[in-house]
């Protein structure tokens, strides 16, 4: 039992949701790891969503709102910590959500998929491997026609490098969650949020209706300064953390 008073208290129950996840046989014991990293990255925005994550947000719903096939692509980490929130964004915006996996088991998917559905979750796609993403050779590759492949706009919490890359390689608009503003995802995407999935899809909820001229946001979107703003701010706060 972690006692509320506990000053690393939220921080240590999100890694009981990620361990009950395991547990579960929804995160895969790499997982542990990925949170591990993320969670070190935290620290240095400092637990925050920051203004530069916030103007990411803006420019990610913006796409959302010109999209005219959006999908979130979900993993095991994201389902277990921020599915209910993910289910409420893609019912607001129409968008569908395909459970894509690295370490991929039809059981895995299954029960992502169950526990989509239990937060409300309609038409989750994953199962069908109907289709791949050209230029991968690992598991990530095998996707839905429907969702993924067909797809003009995508959200990819917590993704891989090249998956990223191969995405934007087949014209698709990418927007990631990503707390390393130095990943490779973080350079190669449309659109970065460098923050926590489970502040960031919330966030998305809660701006959605404010963003009123979606074009004129994406066009003077600049990720590449956005995430120079993030190492700004991640190097000024270290500088003066000891002053």
């Amino acid at each position: 039992m972690i006692p509320k008073s506990h000053p690393r208290y939220q921080s240590l129950m999100i890694r009981e949701l990620i361990k009950e996840g395991v547990e579960k046989g929804i995160v895969h014991i790499t997982g542990l790891i990925a949170h591990g990293r993320g969670e070190a990255f935290d620290y240095l925005i400092g637990e925050k969503t920051q203004p530069f994550a916030i103007k990411a947000i803006e420019t990610a719903i913006a796409y959302f709102k010109i999209a005219k096939n959006p999908i979130i692509s979900v993993n095991g980490n994201t389902a277990i910590l921020a599915g209910k929130e993910i289910v409420k964004f893609a019912n607001k915006t129409g968008a569908k959500i395909e459970v894509n996996l690295f370490h991929r088991s039809v059981e895995r998917i299954k029960k992502i998929i169950r526990l989509l559905e239990s937060y409300g979750g309609k038409n989750i796609l994953g199962l069908e491997g109907d289709a791949r993403i050209e230029g991968l050779e690992h598991d990530r590759a095998i996707c839905s026609y429907e969702g993924i492949y067909s797809a003009d706009v995508i959200l990819v919490p917590l993704e891989d490098g090249d998956r990223c890359q191969a995405l934007k390689n087949m014209g698709k608009k990418v927007i990631t969650i990503d707390l390393n503003p130095l990943s490779r995802t973080s350079i190669t995407a449309d659109v970065t949020i460098v923050d926590n999935v489970m502040r960031a899809i919330p966030k998305m909820l809660e701006m959605y209706e404010k963003v009123k001229e979606p074009e004129k946001v994406i066009k003077n979107w600049d990720n590449r300064k956005n995430l120079q703003e993030a190492l700004d701010f991640i190097c000024n706060r270290l500088k003066n953390m000891f002053k």
